[in-house]
């Protein structure tokens, strides 16, 4: 286990480009292990609830608490990052988050389990918030877009835990599952760890400055933006496949198609965005991207047929695919550490809230009509964007 975190603040950025480049590495294998790390849980919800003999909105409350331990944290990860460094609170907090995901398995009944969970929420909030900081600094050093890249190695992460999940679950214990998962994640963390960079010195910088902890406009509109991109995301997340089950009555297997689509679709455009990023600039890369999610969005919802369906799941994955990377990355070169804690707070909610609205709509109007949220979402993602943009210093921004 890493030590504990020096009381002392990083030191300037001296890193070379073989530095810069085994850092790259290492933070890619990190955000891989975060994915995989939530896939783990999520393909053994089903054990747990039937070992704690658990009603649905049981499993849903400990589900919430999950979302309400990231709310604690991410607001303070900044200020730590500020203190420590991204380097020393990542490398901390990856080893601590991978050990704390066996925990929820131990649990003897609800309320410790939503203890559990709550901690684990807890350290991977302030983890999301560190490695995107990190991530950050890593492109600053190297000179080009790297976030996007970064975030579909945790989509793939969690494409390597679902498939690793449909292999042992039934045929495996689930701690044999669990506990395998985090023994070779906390080596592999603590062997990428040793690469990570210290930060740039707050006087080396550009961009706006944060101000004595206050929410400014920017973090304001860029947390604005992040929470409706989050919202979507979660939208397609959590319904592509009730769509698929309730208004299309597409039974068992098939009724995933929606959600496969929109996956795969999102861990491509995230593969190639960085790509993308540098021919276009971040502007286009977030207002042309939400502008084909909505695109998708009202082909799903205007022409109701599988195929229609589909195809216009896998535009919504595509065209989402950048925008919170790019939001995320945005925030860190313009405000640092504190404005990605900020914003990611602010986004996350949107991840928290937007799904669980979208089922009160739905029960009240019917499932089409509340995916529109996530369309209205899409579109005011394309029509906001520029405002954030126009507020950030051109030289804040790779690419």
């Amino acid at each position: 286990m890493p030590s504990a975190l020096p009381n002392q603040p990083s030191l300037p950025l001296s890193a070379t480009p073989g530095q810069a480049e085994r850092a790259r590495h290492s933070i890619s294998l990190i955000f891989l292990l975060n994915g995989l790390l939530f896939a783990t849980w999520a393909v053994n919800i089903p054990g747990v609830r039937d070992h704690l003999h658990l009603s649905a909105a049981q499993i849903g409350l400990a589900l919430l608490a999950v979302g309400i331990g990231s709310l604690l944290t991410m607001p303070l990860t900044g200020h730590w990052i500020a203190r420590w460094g991204s380097d020393r609170v990542t490398r901390l907090l990856v080893v601590l988050t991978l050990l704390s995901l066996a925990l929820p398995f131990l649990m003897p009944d609800l309320s410790t389990l939503i203890a559990a969970l709550v901690l684990l929420g807890a350290l991977n909030g302030s983890l999301d918030v560190a490695m995107n900081a990190q991530g950050v600094t890593v492109e600053k050093t190297l000179g080009r877009p790297i976030m996007s890249r970064l975030h579909a190695y945790f989509s793939l992460g969690g494409v390597v835990g679902a498939l690793l999940g449909t292999l042992l679950v039934g045929r495996v214990a689930i701690l044999t599952h669990v506990s395998a998962v985090v023994g070779i994640g906390t080596l592999l963390a603590l062997w990428a760890g040793r690469a990570l960079i210290p930060d740039l010195a707050a006087s080396e910088a550009s961009g706006p400055q944060e101000t004595s902890g206050r929410l400014n406009p920017l973090v304001l509109l860029l947390g604005l933006l992040c929470a409706l991109g989050m919202l979507s995301e979660g939208a397609n997340y959590d319904w592509a496949s009730l769509y698929f089950r309730d208004v299309l009555h597409l039974p068992g297997g098939p009724a995933g198609i929606g959600y496969a689509a929109f996956v795969a679709a999102m861990t491509t455009g995230r593969w190639l965005g960085d790509r993308l990023r540098t021919q276009l600039g971040d502007q286009q890369i977030v207002r042309v991207g939400s502008a084909v999610t909505a695109a998708g969005m009202a082909l799903v919802l205007l022409v109701p047929h599988p195929v229609t369906a589909t195809l216009g799941f896998a535009l919504s994955g595509l065209g989402l695919s950048n925008v919170v990377p790019v939001m995320y990355g945005t925030a860190g070169h313009a405000l640092h550490g504190k404005g990605i804690a900020q914003v990611a707070t602010l986004g996350y909610g949107g991840f928290l809230l937007g799904p669980p609205a979208i089922g009160f709509v739905a029960d009240a109007f019917g499932l089409r009509a509340a995916l529109g949220i996530a369309l209205l979402g899409a579109v005011l993602v394309a029509l906001l964007s520029g405002a954030a943009f126009r507020m950030v210093r051109p030289t804040s921004q790779p690419g």
